[in-house]
Parts: structure tokens; sequence; C-alpha cells
């Protein structure tokens, strides 16, 4: 019998990140010396996406690393959705990608060498549709399997998109439904039927291109992608690198039908709970039902960004001519003056 990926790993996906509160004191002491390197443009001081360093007046390097334990169990799919989750962090800046590099950690005595080349197969798909080259990496063999990319890409230095800079009335989009945490935790589980097992595949191997054509609009102000810290998570990143507040609303946060039952069926990552547990004090919300979607930990979720108001009609423009779907061209909040709490959440 073929050994399943995800029997190699104790999380899933983006879901297997380090915890929010753990990982701030892993930091603590290392933030980015932007006073010694004053072309460093961002670093790690507010959590955003990926590194930018300035090479002169017209061009910046963006630069970012993602890699994380098997979330399917077919090697190919594994490796596109691995690739289009480290993509998406060039995206979120507003950036281009140039080329990628390949990390693969691997338990060469237990799984076959074919299933890795289906890994690196499935990257390099993603990679060819992004129009850049996957040109080398690194692998090492170890007992739990990992695989990401590194990625390198190009933005103008003042048309950088970081998770900062969101502005009291801007209003909230969110471009992929939530749930993909959901339905990888189901397949893990073995519950997973064909519908949902499609559904994840839609949604995780979609690359997030529109990030590149969002910095020719005047008024997006703050970008990031939701990935393992759920929407709540990334939005209070948002909100406190920005000094403000923000509202949800619940019943316009595109959700992934499939996902419905799980939750019925209170099948849902660990990492929602810890996810809840890091960050409740900031949340002020009465509707339970909201616990399951906006604590799951996403797998190359959406893109989540604060436009000004005068803006949105141009992006919605830009969403009909990239093929969003409509569903998705509803705000799902606004931004608010700080306040006591981070996110309000409302209907």
């Amino acid at each position: 019998m073929e050994k399943r990926l995800t029997h190699f790993s104790s999380g899933s996906g983006c879901g297997c990140k380090i915890h929010p509160a753990k990982l701030e004191e892993i930091l603590k002491d290392v933030r980015s010396d932007v006073q010694s390197f004053p072309n460093l443009l961002v670093g790690n001081e507010a959590s955003d996406d990926a590194s930018v360093l300035k090479i002169n007046d017209e061009w910046a390097l963006v630069q970012t690393v993602d890699f994380f334990t098997p979330i399917v169990d077919d090697p190919y799919v594994f490796g596109q959705i691995a690739a289009a989750n480290a993509l998406s962090d060039v995206y979120a800046m507003g950036g281009k990608p140039l080329m990628a590099n390949a990390l693969l950690c691997w338990p060469v005595e237990e799984l076959p060498a074919e299933q890795a080349s289906k890994v690196l197969e499935g990257a390099k798909s993603v990679c060819d549709k992004a129009s850049i080259p996957l040109a080398g990496g690194h692998s090492i063999n170890i007992k739990e399997i990992a695989f990401g990319l590194s990625v390198t890409g190009t933005v103008h230095p003042q048309k950088i998109l970081k998770n900062t800079g969101a502005v009291v009335g801007d209003v909230l989009f969110l471009t992929k439904p939530l749930g993909t945490g959901i339905l990888s935790t189901a397949l893990k589980r073995g519950k997973l039927n064909e519908n949902g097992y499609e559904a994840l595949l839609r949604v995780a191997t979609e690359l997030n291109t529109i990030g590149a054509e969002l910095v020719a609009i005047n008024g997006v102000h703050a970008v990031t992608d939701v990935t393992g810290f759920g929407l709540y998570g990334h939005l209070i990143e948002m909100c406190k690198a920005s000094e403000v507040s923000a509202e949800v609303y619940f019943d316009k946060v595109p959700k992934i039908a499939e996902a419905v039952q799980y939750i019925q069926e209170f099948i849902l990552p660990d990492n929602t709970f810890r996810n809840w547990n890091s960050y409740a004090q900031f949340i002020d919300c009465p509707l339970p039902e909201t616990f399951a979607w906006l604590n799951d930990p996403q797998t190359n979720g959406g893109l989540l960004f604060a436009v000004a108001e005068h803006a949105v009609d141009t992006l919605l423009n830009t969403f009909q001519k990239h093929g969003t779907t409509q569903f998705l061209l509803e705000p799902i909040g606004r931004i608010l003056p700080k306040d006591e709490k981070i996110i309000y959440v409302k209907r």
C-alpha cells in the first residue's frame, strides 16, 4: 500500500506555522536593523509577507521563502500548492516574481525518489504559469516531509504594497474564500469527499497574481495574504501595524461551501484553536458560528487589503478584468479608528 504524504506531517500546509506568541518570542531580539541598512525598505519589523531591498530609484528586490508540510497526498498537487503559496508573498507586496529555488525535505529511505520528483514537477508547472524559472534549490534527508520555494521578484520602490498603512474609512476586500484548513483536515482524517477535494485544489492552487495589478490603483493602502494565522490573525497584524481597528461583516466573508458539512461534524484543524487562543483578547464577536471560519488556517489563501472608498470602482473593474468571481466583489469590512478591541465582528 502506498504511503500517504500527509502521514509524514504533524501539521498541514500553513497550519504548521509556529504559534504566533512563540514566534514573537523567537524574533524579539532579531528585528531588522534598518538603521544599518537604509536600503532595506521592508524587513521583519511589521510581520510583512516578504522583505524588500532597494537597488536604485526604479528597482527593488522582493525576497521571500515559504515551505510547509503536505496538505494533500498527491505529490504533484502538493508541489503546485506549495509553489503557489510561496509566490503569493511576492504578489502580496505588489511585486512580480523573477525566479524561484526549491527547498525539499524528504525521507528518502521511506518514500521513493519518483514521488519527490513529482513534487518538483508540480512546483515547476506553477512557476511556468507565473513565467519564471525554477532555477535550483536545496534538499535534505529528514523524517518529516516539507517543501516550498525561495522566490525573488521586483517592485518599484515607491509602489510597494505593505501590511501597514490602512486608513480609517478604508474598505476591506478578500480575494479567496476561507475554508482550506477545514478541507485539508478532513482529507488528513480520511473524511473528504470528491467535491471537497476539488474545492480545496481550486482555491489552494490559484495564483494571487492580482497583487501585481493592485500597485496601479491609487488608494490601495495595505495588503497581506491570509495564511496560517487565519483571517483574524492577519487582519490583526495589519491593524496593529497601521494603528487602527476594523469591523468585519461575517455574512460577506467568502467561504468555501463544501467546508460547511465538516464544520457541522466538528472536523477542524488543531490550529483553529491555537489561533483563537492567540487573538481572542483583541476580538469582539458575539457570533459563535464565526469561530471555525475566521480562525481557519489557510494555505495559499486570498489577498486581504484595505482600499480607499474612492478607489473601489477602479478596484472592481480590475477584479472583473482579472476574472474574479462576482461573489468576491463585495467588501468584507471596514477600517475603524483605533479602539479597545482590534476587530469587531457583525453580520
